[in-house]
Parts: C-alpha cells; sequence; structure tokens
C-alpha cells in the first residue's frame, strides 16, 4: 500500500550550500539523505524541517497490480511499484502448468498464458522483511478475478455475449 507519510528531521547544510536558496538547499539535502535508502545518523543538525514522503507498505490480503518482469520454471516476477513480487508456479493459474525455453507459462486445459510484459492482478499472501535489503513478496493468481489482465477482459465479453444472445430470444 502507498503512503504519505509527514516526517521530521534534522538536516545538515553545508556552508557552501547557504549560498543557494535555503528551501533549495535543503530540498537537495533531504534528497541526498532520503532518496533510496534510510539513513538513520544524518549528521549535524542545522536546521529542522518537516517534508513528506511516499512510502510502500505492502498489506496481507491486498490486492497489487504489475507487470510481469521475469518468468522462471518455478514461477513468475511481477513489479508491483518500487519491488518485484514472486508468484510461484502453483500460484499462477488453477490448471496443469507448462514452462516454455520462451518464458512462456502455459496452463493445458485452461490455455491461459503469462509472458514477461503481461498486466496481471495479484493478492499479496506473504511478506518477509529477513533480509531488509531484498524484501520477499510471495503473491497468488489463483483466485476470481486475478491473472492476467486480459483473462478476465476475456471472461466479462464472453458474459457479455451470453446476454446478449439471451436478451435477443
Amino acid at each position: 500500500m502507498f503512503y504519505e507519510i509527514r516526517a521530521k528531521t534534522h538536516v545538515r547544510v553545508p556552508p557552501v550550500m547557504l549560498k543557494e536558496d535555503i528551501n533549495t538547499a535543503v530540498l537537495n539535502r533531504l534528497n541526498e539523505t532520503f532518496e533510496g535508502y534510510i539513513n538513520l545518523d544524518v549528521g549535524f543538525t542545522v536546521l529542522e524541517t518537516e517534508f513528506k514522503m511516499i512510502t510502500f507498505l505492502p498489506e496481507m490480503q491486498e490486492v497489487v497490480v504489475g507487470k510481469i518482469t521475469d518468468i522462471t520454471n518455478f514461477g513468475a516476477f511481477i513489479s508491483i511499484g518500487p519491488v518485484d513480487g514472486m508468484i510461484h508456479v502453483s500460484q499462477t493459474m488453477d490448471d496443469f502448468i507448462s514452462f516454455s525455453k520462451t518464458k512462456v507459462l502455459s496452463g493445458k486445459e485452461s490455455k491461459k498464458s503469462l509472458k514477461v510484459g503481461d498486466k496481471c492482478r495479484a493478492r499479496i499472501i506473504a511478506v518477509s522483511y529477513k533480509d531488509i535489503t531484498s524484501p520477499k513478496i510471495g503473491l497468488t493468481m489463483r483466485q476470481p478475478s486475478l491473472g492476467n489482465i486480459k483473462w478476465t477482459s476475456e471472461i466479462k465479453a464472453k458474459k457479455e455475449s451470453k446476454e446478449s444472445k439471451k436478451s435477443k430470444e
């Protein structure tokens, strides 16, 4: 889940940067300090300021949308913002799954397929911060309305076609 957070911290602005507009200098230092990593030791306090930052906190059972970035024989990886989640092959669809050398997962009976670049909807079923530099997010697509966005569009089109035929009768 993405959140906007108000934070308060101390930022050290080197004297050489005080030639700039103070707001620009502080913003530049905040970006250097907080963009891309977390640093608990920010140095000498010169100025106190408030700022906003956008964060992503994956929550259990949350439905996320992303693009498949890689497919392996054991599953697929989906980009869900600043991190990739992993869908084990057994969680991709209710079918016998085959993996091709062209990095495509295919359902034997359903004829559904997943390939790199497909936009998908998945549910978060596991979150691990055991290694804080590489958190693990487990996903599933084995529930109604989850999976490749094309699948749900095809189901909707079939349903509308059946309803149209019924109304004509």
